[in-house]
């Protein structure tokens, strides 16, 4: 179960109905009944609607993206949306975003790829350039090497980097809320954790004992 309550049919600010109809079929409770065409359970949703005006905001996000005024084309925006939950942790939006690369004509070779892209010839160079940006976001923290920045902007405009940098730091921070609040396929147990001995051994471990 997700960390924070949902917010039933009845219960939802009427500015969150228009996306429960959408997702989950007119006057169906999605707390209720749950589940979604694309097969999540719908509590990304459920648990934002809390807070009517933030939903609104994300969403908003979305249509921005996805607007026909975007000059970074859909198949490098997916790539990196892709390559952006893969690399935060998100079961969620990487498998989400899976669905987007096939919709993108990637390859089934290549969605599989995207897990150890550098290593692979299935990607060409702006793709290569679009994956190595994303992992300098999200994994270096915005800390984007001359190089690879050289690689992007040979590529892309100015105006294609700000709206690629802008999606891709959005998809990390929902990749990380996701997995944060244990939203939809991020609702799962941390499984770090120490692994006991063998019963009848013994427990503390010392081992400095032959360290003089």
């Amino acid at each position: 179960m997700p960390r924070l309550s949902q917010v039933p049919r009845d219960h939802a600010d009427p500015s969150v109905l228009p996306f429960y109809d959408a997702l989950f079929g007119k006057d169906r409770d999605p707390v209720a009944e749950p589940g979604t065409a694309t097969g999540t359970p719908g509590n990304w949703w459920t648990v934002f609607a809390h807070v009517p005006d933030c939903l609104l905001h994300m969403v908003a996000g979305f249509e921005f993206y996805r607007d026909k005024k975007r000059k970074i084309s859909p198949r490098l925006r997916e790539l990196g949306q892709a390559r952006a939950g893969f690399a935060r942790g998100s079961q969620f939006v990487f498998s989400q975003h899976c669905k987007a690369l096939r919709a993108a004509k990637f390859t089934e070779a290549q969605i599989e790829a995207i897990a150890h892209w550098s290593s692979t010839d299935l990607f060409d160079d702006v793709e290569r350039a679009v994956l190595a940006y994303t992992d300098d976001l999200v994994l270096q923290g915005g800390r984007v090497s001359d190089g690879t920045f050289a690689a992007l902007k040979s590529h892309l405009s100015e105006v294609q980097i700000i709206e690629l940098t802008y999606t891709i730091c959005t998809y990390e921070m929902h990749a990380t809320m996701t997995r944060a609040l244990r939203l939809e396929f991020d609702d799962v147990p941390e499984r770090i954790q120490e692994v006991p001995v063998p019963e009848g051994e013994k427990r503390d471990i010392d081992f400095f004992k032959d360290v003089k």
